[in-house]
């Protein structure tokens, strides 16, 4: 009786013990696809540390209109000293009316929509669909050429007041 015992609390132990590896990020190790994870937005990211760069571009995504339009929305950050300009913003092959300021100066982001907008860019009459997958191309002056999979959301919840002509929060200078 005693020698059963042993082998169902053995048992017991085993199957736990496995249960708990196998079903949580510590049997996986520190490099786990879940314990990496930093993006908690839809946009893209990217980072162009290359040559002299040290460019973020966070939560880049497009926003459907009614009118088949779409509203790029994301931030862009330059951490070097040097400044940089972006020259323009393209997706699937198409130009963006792009307004606002250019000019990357050190910690000083362009943020794309929001209160704190400083910069515009459109692509009208695209036929946007939300809910797919386009491809963004943004052309630095220092940077070069950065290519992103960003989303095209719908303008409800955080993008419900997103339109064509939405208004700057700074007037650039000129």
């Amino acid at each position: 009786m005693r020698r059963l015992d042993r082998k169902k609390i053995a048992a017991t132990f085993t199957i736990a013990s496995l249960a708990l590896t196998l079903s949580s990020c510590a049997g996986a190790g520190p490099s786990a696809a879940t314990r990496v994870i930093k993006q908690v937005t839809d946009g893209a990211e990217a980072k162009i540390k290359t040559e002299g760069n040290d460019i973020f571009v966070a939560n880049m995504l497009l926003v459907a209109t009614d009118d088949g339009s779409a509203v790029v929305v994301g931030t862009i950050v330059n951490y070097l000293e040097t400044p940089d300009t972006l020259l323009g913003i393209s997706a699937g092959g198409v130009q963006a009316v792009f307004t606002g300021e250019k000019e990357l100066r050190q910690n000083e982001p362009i943020r794309f929509e929001g209160e704190v907008a400083t910069s515009k860019a459109v692509f009208p009459t695209v036929g946007a669909e939300a809910g797919k997958n386009v491809t963004v191309t943004l052309a630095f002056a220092r940077a070069g050429v950065v290519t992103l999979n960003a989303i095209i959301r719908d303008q409800r919840d955080d993008y419900a007041g997103i339109t064509t002509g939405a208004k700057l929060a700074t007037t650039p200078a000129e």
